[in-house]
């Protein structure tokens, strides 16, 4: 008979967290219910109550693990371009992609029922990495780089634009008289808009770096 092996604490939040995030992609927030997570690890309701307490710790604590593994997947990503130039189409996409699989519903259910982010410095390495990156390309190119504050206005309204995407997007589309369904065009600009951020302004202009 085979010994079963028990799971660290550690181990068995993360796959509660795991199973949680992929009822969320598929149902949203009201998918991520204590019985059905328990159901998808093999765990009793008791196990999942026992490591986050309540439903809504556990969605706490399921936006944490996401904001956690958007970081991770940056970083994947930044590690791409260190043969070359970032691609903006890159952090654009990534950075969208967990607000599309029901992030960004699960952030607003939270946020109406009173919970706050405290948490600061999300995308810090982001921003340092694009920075340097501009300013190297600018040395090569005689362009005059962004400050770093640019860099950080820009990357904070990617942010907020790809974390209300799934909520919001089409409607403000149709309020410009654009098609409700065109995210892809929407990510395309914010590419676009990031390129040209980075490629700086001509020597002279307004805006040096500081």
């Amino acid at each position: 008979m085979a010994t079963r092996r028990r799971r660290t604490p550690d181990e068995a939040k993360r796959l509660i967290l795991e199973a949680a995030g992929e009822l969320l992609a598929a149902g949203g927030p009201a998918a991520v219910q204590v019985r059905a997570v328990a159901a998808a690890v093999g765990v009793s309701d008791a196990a999942v109550n026992h490591h986050f307490g309540t439903r809504e710790q556990l969605l706490s604590a399921l936006l944490r693990f996401g904001g956690k593994k958007l970081k991770a997947e940056l970083r994947a990503a930044l590690d791409t371009w260190s043969d070359g130039p970032a691609d903006p189409a890159d952090l654009v996409r990534t950075l969208s992609a967990p607000y599309a699989d029901g992030y960004a519903e699960l952030a607003l259910a939270l946020h109406q029922s009173g919970w706050r982010d405290t948490g600061s410095g999300l995308l810090d390495e982001i921003v340092d990495r694009l920075h340097a990156q501009a300013r190297a390309t600018c040395a090569d190119t005689g362009r005059t780089p962004p400050a770093r504050e640019t860099v950080q206005l820009t990357v904070a309204a990617l942010h907020q634009a790809v974390a209300m995407e799934p909520l919001f997007g089409a409607e403000f589309r149709r309020s410009a008289g654009l098609d409700a369904a065109a995210r892809e065009q929407t990510l395309r600009w914010w590419t676009e808009i990031l390129r040209s951020t980075l490629a700086g302004a001509p020597t002279g202009s307004p805006g040096r770096d500081r």
